[in-house]
């Protein structure tokens, strides 16, 4: 079977593939249908970033300049792991052909290291620390999609979405924390179509697990901890054994988290299921096949968990009960549980992103709301555009693009002009 994360299949040629495969990426940007040989993985990154309205060409934002860059990084997890890729991709990465790449969660390049003039190549599309590499603003390529699907991954030549990044091929995995299982960031080789072999993966696959493991034996004592923002199904990692829970399962685990001092069955299930009848069994049953999963973890009577679990919802809260907004930025990863229709769930995920909001709204601070407004989850929000016009100097020109956002979801909502908006963009 062919491993559907390898560029290419073994003894295919590279300039053959690289020309069937431009052909149907002229294809789907000109009728949105995807067609053969393009791989299943490319064919919904490609499709995510036409959602999302990632440029098709040009070059790469850059969110972080040197001296925000300096200090983020310097604090982030992933410094500590930076020895790890230099030590497996350091040499790779200065042969002249490739570069060595790390970013964080939202794809914003955090170290690109190589020989100088590969790197000064790589700088005509942006491929620079600071940018930001996630498929929603350079569309599909190695690290961007590797941290959309969770998964290490090759993206060869035309795959890439953006033209000018077509002339690369490159190689990424994403980085977890073991205990926690919260996403830090990826790292990528990039260079030339050499690297769609499963050489290239393979290196990078294994360069991503030694990064963790290094990181793990730096952390703290074992535990319980539950990730649930930004997730259908819950992450539950137990002593640094990985668990996806299903979707029920994940919304109970999420209810006995904030209430450790437990619940009675009929508590739960009004949590569960409101106020409509349910029957007894029903719970139980649920209950039942969640403690052949987690065992000793799930207490009863009343419904408990045995151990304390730190959640990302409750990280969340410390960090902006903390005013530390910049971390719950980052660790807040979506709504919680947001195809959840759980009573309990709903108002938990209501709570917390009502209190985030009220923060970024409060802080008015440009990066801030900027950062809120590039997620799918706050680029319909009409109050933080108009805050991000606000917060901004009256004559930037960074004012336009938030300005006719603001006029665009203002007239979408049917409201009148706001006080931030300038004629003519309305």
């Amino acid at each position: 079977m062919v491993n559907p994360w390898l560029a290419m299949a073994a003894g295919a040629d590279p300039a053959e593939h690289t020309r069937s495969v431009r052909r149907a990426h002229e294809a789907f940007l000109s009728g949105g249908t995807v067609t053969p040989p393009v791989r299943r993985v490319v064919a919904e990154s490609w499709r995510r970033s036409a959602d999302a309205r990632a440029a098709s060409d040009g070059a790469a934002t850059i969110e972080l300049d040197e001296p925000a860059l300096r200090a983020y990084r310097e604090h982030h997890p992933l410094a500590r792991a930076m020895p790890v890729f230099r030590e497996l991709l350091g040499s790779i990465a200065q042969d002249g052909a490739h570069l060595l790449a790390v970013c964080d969660p939202q794809g914003r390049m955090l170290w690109v290291e190589g020989h100088p003039g590969v790197r000064r190549s790589a700088e005509r599309m942006n491929f620079v620390v600071g940018a930001r590499w996630d498929e929603r603003h350079a569309g599909t390529n190695a690290p961007g999609t590797a941290l959309a699907a969770d998964h290490a991954v090759q993206i060869f030549a035309a795959e890439h979405y953006n033209r000018q990044v077509q002339r690369w091929t490159c190689a990424a995995a994403p980085l977890h924390d073991l205990r926690t299982g919260r996403l830090l960031g990826a790292v990528d080789i990039t260079g030339g179509d050499h690297l769609a072999s499963p050489h290239s993966l393979a290196l990078v696959q294994a360069t991503a697990r030694a990064a963790e493991a290094h990181l793990a034996a730096r952390s703290a004592a074992p535990g319980v901890c539950l990730t649930a923002l930004g997730r259908d199904e819950a992450l539950l990692v137990v002593d640094g054994e990985r668990l996806r829970l299903g979707r029920r399962h994940s919304e109970i685990m999420t209810l006995l988290a904030v209430h450790p001092e437990g619940l009675s069955g009929d508590q739960l299930a009004v949590l569960l299921y409101g106020e409509r009848e349910t029957r007894p069994v029903t719970l139980r049953a649920e209950l039942s096949r969640l403690r052949r999963l987690v065992g000793p973890l799930l207490g009863s009577r009343p419904y408990r968990l045995a151990r304390p679990v730190e959640t990302d919802l409750t990280t969340v809260e410390e960090e902006l009960t903390a005013g530390d907004l910049t971390a719950a930025l980052g660790t807040y990863r979506g709504p919680l549980l947001p195809q959840s229709e759980a009573p309990g769930v709903r108002r938990l995920r209501t709570a917390l992103e009502d209190r985030l909001r009220r923060a970024l709204l409060c802080a008015r601070d440009p990066d801030h709301l900027r950062h809120w407004s590039r997620t799918p989850w706050g680029e319909d929000d009409l109050e933080v555009w108009e805050a991000l016009v606000d917060a901004l100097p009256p004559h930037s020109p960074a004012r336009t693009a938030p300005t006719a956002t603001a006029a665009r979801l203002r007239t979408a909502y049917g409201l009148g002009r706001g006080a931030g908006v300038v004629p003519g963009l309305a």
